[in-house]
């Protein structure tokens, strides 16, 4: 149902992302083999399928690495946004990736044996009570886990069925998961390894993606807390009509810990909920298009004056009484039923005074 980016289908936009996904993918598992395989000043080379086990697990780690860094890249610059719009996709195929991986390491060093290889993933390294001698794959096993959960209820099936709130808490399963990754190539480095090398650039993705959101997330935070909420009545001030951009929203903290997204368009405001009904995106960063709120994550549309989504489409969102006084927009933070409609606030010609 969106504008440009379609939420389900498979579009031309999202044909040509996974090609270039899969191009970046194809080089750097070359380059990381080429580089690998070179001999040693000793004469020394690596063994080829553990060089590759090696390999996919790098490609694993960076790609969601960059999965983790596209939302609070997108919140700082709207050029982000194609990939976002984009990010299942490539959390998909971050997780075969993965696969590949675990697969590989699982069958080159525990399929030989006379038990079960996942039985003796479990059971070849009994250290369970030693820190350092914690055996490191059972971080990957348990974040490889969450991946599959997370790959598995990808399709707006799952969206749909198992609730926007309990998709979103399942999805979020992927900063520990992350966690734990990262512990995983910490601690089999410092098993295999000699130089720092890996130690080193996994903590410095680690600190960048942390830094990322605690930059954003703290940007947000004074945002709301700077914003005026004047009250009168139990009724906020967000902003006068000029400092809305046209067509576009100002969003406003309300005292519940809800946004309410205030937008201004055709001479008139409308305000509405900052959630959208199909992954929680913030239409409140989105624009009006063919007169609709359009949601910048997946193109999801709603009217700005009932909230309800343009035919055939029946999706609805929460509308919020507006008005203007003093010169202020002035809006009721109790939020009306989804699909109820709430009368624009009409302004003069010219629009923001």
């Amino acid at each position: 149902m969106g504008h440009q980016y379609q939420a389900i289908q498979w579009n031309g936009n999202k044909v040509v992302y996974d090609l270039y996904i899969l191009a970046a993918l194809a080089v750097f598992l070359v380059v990381f083999m080429v580089v690998g395989l070179m001999p040693t000043d000793a004469g020394h080379t690596a063994d080829p399928v553990v060089l590759m086990i090696r390999a996919l697990g790098v490609a694993a780690f960076t790609m969601l690495t960059i999965i983790l860094m596209i939302g609070p890249l997108a919140r700082m610059s709207k050029r982000f946004n194609p990939l976002l719009y984009n990010r299942r996709h490539l959390g998909v195929i971050t997780f075969f990736v993965a696969t590949a991986h675990f697969g590989l390491a699982l069958l080159w060093y525990h399929g030989g044996g006379p038990i079960n290889p996942l039985v003796s993933l479990f059971v070849s390294n009994a250290e369970y009570d030693s820190i350092p001698g914690f055996p490191f794959e059972i971080f990957g096993l348990v974040a490889f886990v969450v991946l599959f959960l997370m790959a598995a209820t990808s399709h707006d099936f799952w969206l749909n069925n198992l609730s926007a709130p309990v998709w979103k808490a399942l999805h979020m399963m992927v900063y520990p998961a992350y966690a734990l990754l990262v512990l995983h190539i910490v601690l089999g480095a410092l098993y295999t390894e000699k130089a720092a090398l890996y130690p080193v650039m996994t903590f410095g993705a680690f600190a960048l993606v942390s830094g990322l959101h605690l930059y954003t997330g703290l940007r947000e935070w004074a945002a709301d807390s700077g914003m005026r909420r004047l009250k009168k009545q139990g009724w906020i001030a967000v902003a006068a009509p000029g400092d809305i951009p046209l067509d576009r929203a100002v969003i406003a903290p309300l005292p519940n810990g809800e946004r309410v997204a205030v937008f201004r368009y055709d001479n008139k405001i409308s305000a509405i909920t900052n959630v959208c009904r199909h992954q929680n995106g913030p239409l409140g960063e989105g624009r009006i298009v063919d007169g609709c709120v359009t949601c910048p994550w997946h193109g999801w549309q709603y009217r700005p004056e009932d909230g309800v989504s343009p035919p055939p489409f029946t999706e609805k969102v929460a509308t919020y009484n507006a008005r203007l006084e003093n010169g202020m927009v002035m809006v009721d933070p109790r939020a009306n039923k989804p699909g109820e409609r709430a009368e624009p606030i009409l302004l003069p010609e010219g629009g923001a005074s």
